[in-house]
This record gives C-alpha cells, sequence and structure tokens, in this order.
C-alpha cells in the first residue's frame, strides 16, 4: 500500500486549504479511512474520520465545523477539506486507515501563521 498526501501550504488564518490523499494497491471502500496530524513535539492524533462509503464522519472537536472528510472510493481518493484555520492547526498531515495503520505516507506539510 502507498499513500500519497498533497495540498498542503502556508496560508494565513482564517483560511482555507484542500488536502488529498491517494491510495494505492488496495481497494479502498474495504477500509475506514482517517486523516491524522501531527505537529512539532506532539502525537499524531485523528482529526477526522470517514466510513467505508462515507455515510458516516467523525471529527476532533476542535476542527469540527470548520473540517470536512469526503473520499471518492473508485478514484481511490481521500479529502480533507480545511476552513477558517488558525494557527493551531499547523501541522504535518496524512491519511490512513483509521485502525491497524499501513505504512505512513510523507505527509504533506500545513502552515498557519497568525
Amino acid at each position: 500500500v502507498e499513500l500519497i498526501e498533497s495540498g498542503g501550504g502556508s496560508v494565513q488564518a482564517g483560511g482555507s486549504l484542500r488536502l488529498s490523499c491517494v491510495a494505492s494497491g488496495i481497494t479502498l471502500n474495504d477500509y475506514t479511512m482517517a486523516w491524522f496530524r501531527q505537529a512539532p513535539g506532539k502525537n499524531r492524533e485523528a482529526v477526522a474520520v470517514i466510513s467505508y462509503h462515507g455515510t458516516t464522519t467523525y471529527y476532533l472537536a476542535s476542527v469540527k465545523s470548520r473540517f470536512a472528510i469526503s473520499r471518492d472510493n473508485a478514484q481511490r481518493m481521500v479529502y480533507l477539506e480545511m476552513n477558517n484555520l488558525k494557527p493551531e492547526d499547523t501541522a504535518k498531515y496524512y491519511c490512513n486507515r483509521l485502525v491497524a495503520s499501513w505504512d505512513w505516507g510523507q505527509g504533506t506539510q500545513v502552515t498557519v501563521s497568525s
């Protein structure tokens, strides 16, 4: 399995970004997927989760109403729409399955300045 994340960047507070993740080597709709983030000196945390067919989502409290996770199983893609970004959202973002993660991809850096 290979996971490739993209779409990160540097934005000012209040800005938006859309992250993308392509997963190769798997049938994506077999898995609950998630976006994770890791800031320097902190543990990796799950920020958004999406069920097999995209009908159920869960969000970390601090990002709820600002982030939206979606997926396109046919294209093996998982997305994270991030709005009203805050400096505390600064981290490297990764996608992976929620449980029993595959090898992590390179991630994509999100930097939010105040």
